[in-house]
């Protein structure tokens, strides 16, 4: 899940909720909204492998 912050920036935020503080854990801040894109795929690949 991306969403964009007010400074601009974009934030790739975990799908599940983490049990322990019931938010989304925080996977790394992008100047672009592409940038996040990768970074989301490349999180999806190495889930898998």
């Amino acid at each position: 899940m991306i969403r964009k912050l007010k400074s601009g920036e974009y934030r790739l935020y975990s799908k599940k909720k983490d049990p322990k503080t019931n938010k989304r854990r925080n996977l790394g801040t992008f100047d672009s909204l592409e940038a996040a894109k990768k970074h989301e795929r490349d999180v999806q690949y190495f889930k898998r492998h």
